[in-house]
């Protein structure tokens, strides 16, 4: 697409937004009911692009993208109106005679949604639903990676939706450059963050408030510690690792685990990576596949660089871009591998004493703030400190990633791995503006804002102000 097609297109919805259609409760509430239908309803066409795009079975493409809009616009129909109720405040004694305040919802507007490729389906539907249910109009920007799964997209909001309500256009980075020249109500972009910085200074150019979700610099930690349950830790860390082909925002990048239960710890990882995918993950037609041809090259390329340490998988088939799981042990807190986000199957593993398991934590901290932490331990009082003095997006004590599927909570990073939230009444927050108005009322005014503000006068509005203001 080229300028010229892309601002006639913001253009429409603006004029769109401006007509007052999207502000009643009711109209969003019909378009969320629309939307949910004909994701059910194109569900299979939905699942055969992932399959395409990323070579995902058609249940992991429903468990991780197409069954969670439909869950996450079914919390939207149930607390839309509740959440867009204007909140009605006493305006205090300082305000008197004017009583009431007013705290209306009002959507940001025109609304620009940049999406990524390794959740193409659920990060662009359901940050759309969002943009819907605060009462604004949509664009979006698909990924060219994801192209089957960005053909479908197009496909279906052109079916559901008129251009000026909610629309798609795509192409590479040049495309997302001319829609961040456009000016925008509100930007939410879903990626790396480097792109995030770019997004934020194009959108600072229009003061255009943004949010944004991003994987994490230097990656998400998992923390194993001597008294965890080793085979449970295990287990679940094979699944999610798994799942995707490790491209997943909140995966787990590097493994912390004590030295005093790292070799057991390993021996049940591979039990449950062979127990899940089998000896040979490249040759499942089950495991997912890299994005890209230079996506698995990437891979393939860091693996060699660590052969010598590589204690399970490191094996791939580029014809299917397939890479097999690949543990990678020892590797020490400071080492390249683990200073950068890794978006792959590689899982390095970082041995560490467990007395000295807040050095380690330390480290992290040190480091730019994850979006996921997994701590797995027996020691409950130590978890929940870890938990609430560390910074990260949202994270799990002996589990992984179902944080993010808990309803009514956020889903969120903090600096290097994001900004703003959704999910739920966070995405409605997420996409409104609070505008505060107070009613005023023409009769009983005081003088108390009024000049003289000396002598007598002055004196008893000293005294006035003093009582108010405590």
């Amino acid at each position: 697409m080229t300028e010229t097609e892309i601002g006639p297109i913001v253009a429409a919805q603006r004029r769109f937004f401006r007509s007052g259609t999207t502000l009643p409760v009711k109209w969003r509430i019909q378009q969320l009911k629309r939307l949910k239908a004909a994701v059910i309803a194109h569900a299979s066409d939905f699942e055969q692009a992932l399959a395409d795009d990323l070579g995902r079975s058609r249940v992991e493409a429903y468990l991780c993208d197409v069954g969670p809009i439909v869950t996450e616009v079914n919390e939207m129909l149930r607390g839309l109106r509740r959440w867009a109720r204007p909140e009605c405040h006493f305006s205090g004694l300082m305000c008197f005679p004017s009583l009431v305040t007013k705290v209306y919802k009002m959507p940001y507007g025109v609304s620009l949604v940049i999406s990524p490729f390794n959740f193409p389906i659920l990060l662009t539907i359901g940050v759309v639903a969002a943009a819907m249910a605060g009462g604004n109009t949509v664009v979006v920007k698909a990924s060219s990676k994801s192209a089957a799964s960005t053909a479908a997209l197009k496909r279906f909001f052109a079916e559901v939706f008129p251009p000026e309500y909610v629309t798609l256009v795509d192409g590479g980075h040049d495309v997302a450059d001319l829609c961040l020249a456009q000016r925008f109500d509100k930007i939410f972009y879903t990626g790396s963050p480097s792109v995030g910085k770019h997004v934020m200074a194009e959108a600072a150019k229009n003061l255009t408030p943004v949010a944004l979700e991003l994987g994490g610099e230097t990656g998400n930690w998992c923390v194993v510690r001597r008294d965890a349950d080793l085979r449970d830790a295990a287990r679940k860390i094979a699944f999610f690792k798994l799942c995707n082909a490790g491209q997943i925002c909140i995966n787990i990048n590097q493994i912390a685990v004590a030295e005093e239960v790292a070799e057991p710890f390993l021996a049940e990882l591979k039990r449950a990576f062979t127990a899940q995918i089998g000896e040979h993950a490249e040759q499942n037609p089950e495991y997912p596949c890299l994005i890209t041809d230079a996506a698995y090259d990437k891979c393939a390329s860091l693996a060699d660089e660590y052969r010598s340490r590589i204690v399970f998988g490191g094996t791939g088939d580029p014809a299917t871009r397939r890479y097999a799981p690949t543990l990678i042990y020892p590797v020490a807190a400071d080492e390249p591998i683990v200073q950068h986000e890794l978006f792959c199957p590689l899982l390095p593993v970082v041995p560490f004493k467990d007395s000295e398991v807040d050095a380690i934590m330390d480290t992290i901290a040190d480091r730019e703030h994850p979006l996921a932490m997994y701590l797995f331990t027996r020691n409950m009082r130590w978890a929940k400190r870890v938990m609430q003095t560390q910074q990260y997006g949202g994270g799990c004590i002996n589990e992984v990633c179902i944080h993010m599927m808990v309803k009514g909570v956020p889903f969120n990073g903090t600096g290097h791995s994001g900004m703003g939230a959704y999910h739920g009444e966070w995405g409605f927050r997420e996409f409104t503006h609070p505008q505060t108005v107070l009613r005023g009322s023409t009769r009983f005014n005081l003088s108390l804002r009024e000049h003289p503000y000396t002598g007598k006068a002055g004196n008893i509005k000293m005294k006035l102000l003093h009582l108010f203001e405590r």
